[in-house]
């Protein structure tokens, strides 16, 4: 068991390292919203244009192809993935893929609400990837691109079948901005801005492809669409949708942090300065831990790391002996210090994970900090360690 050490002397600048809502861009301060268009309605000329603007921005960062729609929905990346299951799946066979919570929790809307027999379950433990090999092509499939409750994500698109029969709903929201996706591999891709962009909650991202159209024009799921789930009108795709006329009231504030992050973005650099940034914290914590007695990384194949929810086990036998509940009130001990300290919040692992810890190591976290917290992270551990001996 690791021994007590002096606390550290140097402290991050910003010590929010929560998986979500993530830590807002450096330097970001509540004035960058004064321009907001607070009482004022969304539908306006002016409202629409600044909608309008999140998703050109959006479009110009990431690359996203110009016959792609792309559009602000509600209920953040749960209404966006939820919207694109409800209105296209059913039409064929559908494959789900599952190796963390969220994956798993699409699973059981598809299973156990829109109830499909011909479903079929492709699923690995926390800190595995499932045998993407197993995917038919003729099938729909969904699944996340980064699992932000594992740390596991898949290595790249090449398991796409770029002839396939079925459509790829891919819930993107921990890997997009800080990871290159195939575009040309995904008909249906979800996020969030809380996410990689450090924005705030509630509004959804949705971009359909046009494979992804022509399902929506050409099937009818069985099953009552509610309003919010609802993109199509008299068989034909409600174009509004993907030019600023959100399906309902959108916050204007929230909108014009998302600028603010976007404008960022372009401003380092685009979505290359973005992922360097993220992968430069993943190659932190990487050297840390290969130094480390007391951590290991939940997924072990560096070939699927995620380099923005990094999550870590314990790597320590005396620890790891301990029954798991007795393990997770270790770990929510060790993220009670580093949070009474004002160095690291929200960092304990998600609730339904291995015991741990989670950091995220996105693209709005500044290296710098990572670095700094390192220590803490050793610090904690060993005053945790210390504590739990005493109480034997």
């Amino acid at each position: 068991m690791a021994t007590q050490r002096a606390r550290p002397a140097v402290r991050p600048a910003n010590p929010n390292f929560s998986s979500g809502p993530c830590a807002k861009r450096p330097g970001w301060t509540v004035d960058v919203l004064q321009g907001a268009m607070l009482g004022r309605s969304h539908r306006s000329a002016e409202g629409k244009a600044r909608l309008k603007e999140v998703i050109d921005r959006t479009r110009a960062i990431l690359g996203i192809p110009q016959d792609y729609r792309i559009g602000i929905v509600p209920a953040s990346d749960t209404g966006a993935v939820e919207m694109a299951m409800w209105s296209m799946l059913g039409a064929r066979p559908v494959d789900m893929l599952a190796w963390e919570s969220f994956g798993k929790g699409w699973v059981t809307d598809v299973a156990k609400h829109l109830k499909l027999d011909d479903m079929r379950l492709i699923e690995a433990p926390y800190g595995a990837l499932p045998d993407l090999g197993q995917i038919d092509p003729a099938h729909d499939v969904v699944f996340t691109w980064n699992g932000t409750t594992s740390g596991v994500c898949v290595p790249d698109g090449d398991w796409i079948d770029p002839k396939r029969g079925g459509l790829t709903l891919c819930d993107a929201t921990s890997a997009v901005f800080a990871m290159d996706l195939p575009w040309d591999r995904l008909d249906v891709t979800t996020w969030s801005w809380q996410k990689a962009l450090g924005g705030e909650a509630q509004h959804g991202m949705l971009v359909l492809g046009p494979r992804a159209v022509e399902r929506l024009e050409s099937y009818l799921p069985p099953w009552p669409l509610p309003k919010l789930f609802r993109l199509t009108k008299n068989g034909a795709l409600m174009e509004g949708v993907f030019e600023g006329e959100t399906i309902n009231t959108p916050s204007m504030l929230c909108v014009e942090d998302a600028l603010d992050a976007l404008r960022w973005a372009e401003e380092i650099g685009g979505l290359p300065a973005m992922i360097a940034r993220s992968e430069a914290n993943l190659a932190a914590m990487t050297a840390w831990v290969g130094g480390s007695p007391a951590f290991r990384f939940l997924a072990e194949d560096p070939a699927v790391r995620s380099s923005t929810s990094i999550c870590l086990v314990f790597a320590d036998p005396e620890i790891t002996a301990l029954p798991e509940d007795e393990q997770r009130a270790f770990a929510k001990s060790i993220a009670g210090l580093l949070a009474a300290e004002g160095v690291a919040y929200d960092v304990a692992a998600y609730r339904d994970t291995p015991p741990g810890l989670r950091i995220w190591g996105g693209s709005t976290v500044e290296t710098a900090d990572i670095s700094a917290l390192l220590p803490w992270l050793d610090w904690a551990y060993g005053e945790a360690a210390g504590r739990l001996k005493a109480a034997a």
